[in-house]
Order: C-alpha cells, then structure tokens, then sequence
C-alpha cells in the first residue's frame, strides 16, 4: 500500500554499481516511488544498514537488503522527529536538483 509508505531505502555498494540487473531494479522502485510521492534516499552500505536495521543474524548479512520501505501508520498522527529530519532533507535534495539523496553508511 503506497499510501503508507513514507520513505523507500536502496542499498548498493561499489561492486553492486556495476549490475544491471540491480540498476533495472532501482529504476523500477525510483518510478514508483515518485509517481506515489514516496521519498527516496540511496544507501552506500548494505552490510552496515543490515547491521542498523536488523538483530544479530550471524556473519551474514541476509541476502538482499537492496531495498527497504519505511511505513507509517494511518491510524494515529504519529510524527517522529528523526523522520521529519530525515523527510525535509529529501526535499531539499530534491530543491537543488538531487532527486535520489545518497547517504554513506561508515563501517563500524
């Protein structure tokens, strides 16, 4: 349900750059993400991003974490002030010509 998601996450890291397959994929979720108004922001680091959002799995990180949608639940007003941040920056990347904002996850 699109109307619940307030931000879609993808993750790539230097390797993955070069897939064509994984840049079809992105291109595909960016398309959908704007027609439905849904803030998007690359990540540079899946491992680190599994590491953040996920509990300890072992010494893998799943498999396919390329693409995260965070959702927000219509039933309340909930505002979180860390998403609030997080949602003005996309518009202001999206103000100086950056549709797609890239954050770099550091290594722990």
């Amino acid at each position: 349900d699109p109307d619940n998601v307030v931000l879609c996450l993808l993750a790539a890291d230097e390797e993955e750059a070069e897939d064509a397959a994984l840049q079809i994929h992105f291109t595909l979720i960016q398309a959908f993400c704007c027609e439905n108004d849904i803030n998007i922001l690359r990540v540079s680091n899946p491992a680190r991003l599994a590491q953040l959002l996920l509990p300890a799995t072992g010494p893998e990180p799943p498999a396919d974490l390329h693409c995260v949608l965070v959702t927000n639940p219509h039933a309340s007003q909930w505002k979180d002030p860390a998403l609030s941040q997080l949602m003005c920056f996309c518009r202001e990347s999206r103000y100086m010509d950056q549709w797609v904002p890239v954050i770099n996850l550091p290594e722990r």
